[in-house]
């Protein structure tokens, strides 16, 4: 009968079953979870790693993300600076308190404190919308009435937003020739909101029943979603803003910081992309670094 070190015996249960917690992997080796830790960090070189949630794609998804991502490298080859004529907008929720994950909360003690958590039916939030190109950030729009409350973005407010600030940003940032996309969202591709954009970005909308047709389920191929949301939430919430007023503060003072450098390197990562999904047949994209 064949003899295993602990080491051995934990490279061989990884591989069998790596989605085992290490809790109940010690148990099953008659080792500490301490021991095992250090097994595999020190001496397998094996860390844990997040499962990432991805949109489920239809049959029919992963060909219209290759002809979409075809239709962009063509552009690139027939448009000088491609990756510099393209704007990519899209909106999110950023909630000025984070919910307690219930799994993970503790309290020790020798006896139950009984300590409760309250949370707001209705956690306080402001809905941020932002449109990324290679010379900076166009934007943060907040969705919010007069009184200053956060709103749902429907299709009338999302056309005010447009023709009220993000065209007159447009001109005045003396913007030209760009293409624009947004993601197939209902208040996005409304008939009326669809002639705005077509009227401003003429034979240049990338959209739901625009020029160039976005792909449903591609958070994957929009700069917003694989980067800018990503960026500013890693960044706005460090100094631990106790107002929505100071979230919006740190929402904007980061948007304004992301230099044009940055930003030009991320466009090109979004042609990078297309290409990728090309290559791996419209499937999800495996995470790329990007590093300034």
């Amino acid at each position: 009968m064949e003899r295993y070190t602990h080491q051995e015996r934990g490279t061989i249960d990884v591989e069998l079953s790596p989605e085992t917690s290490t809790r109940r992997r010690a148990s099953q080796l008659a080792i500490s979870r301490s021991s095992l830790r250090r097994i595999l960090v020190k001496d397998l070189r094996m860390y844990p790693y997040k499962v990432q949630s991805v949109h489920h794609l239809l049959p029919v998804d992963r060909q219209t993300r290759v002809t979409y991502a075809q239709a962009i490298l063509n552009l690139e080859d027939e448009v000088d600076d491609f990756s510099t004529k393209i704007i990519m907008s899209d909106e999110a929720h950023f909630h000025l308190n984070g919910y307690v994950n219930k799994q993970n909360y503790r309290f020790w003690g020798t006896e139950n404190p009984r300590v409760m958590h309250e949370e707001p039916l209705h956690p306080l939030k402001v809905t941020a919308w932002c449109a990324v190109h290679a010379g900076g950030v166009i934007g943060p729009f907040f969705f919010e009435d007069a009184a200053g409350q956060t709103t749902t973005v429907d299709g009338a407010r999302y056309r005010a937003m447009l023709t009220e600030f993000f065209l007159l940003q447009l001109n005045e940032l003396g913007l030209e020739d760009m293409w624009f996309q947004q993601d197939g969202a209902t208040a996005h591709t409304a008939r009326a909101t669809t002639d705005i954009l077509k009227t401003a970005f003429p034979g240049r909308l990338i959209s739901r029943f625009g020029d160039l047709h976005w792909p449903a389920r591609s958070p994957d191929l929009t700069v917003p979603d694989f980067f800018l949301w990503g960026f500013l939430k890693s960044r706005v919430y460090v100094n631990k803003p106790e107002t929505l007023e100071a979230l919006k503060d740190n929402i904007r003072h980061e948007c304004k910081n992301l230099s044009p450098e940055v930003l030009a390197e991320v466009m090109k990562n979004a042609i990078k992309r297309a290409r990728i999904a090309i290559n791996c047949g419209g499937a999800h994209l495996a995470d790329i670094i990007f590093s300034t």
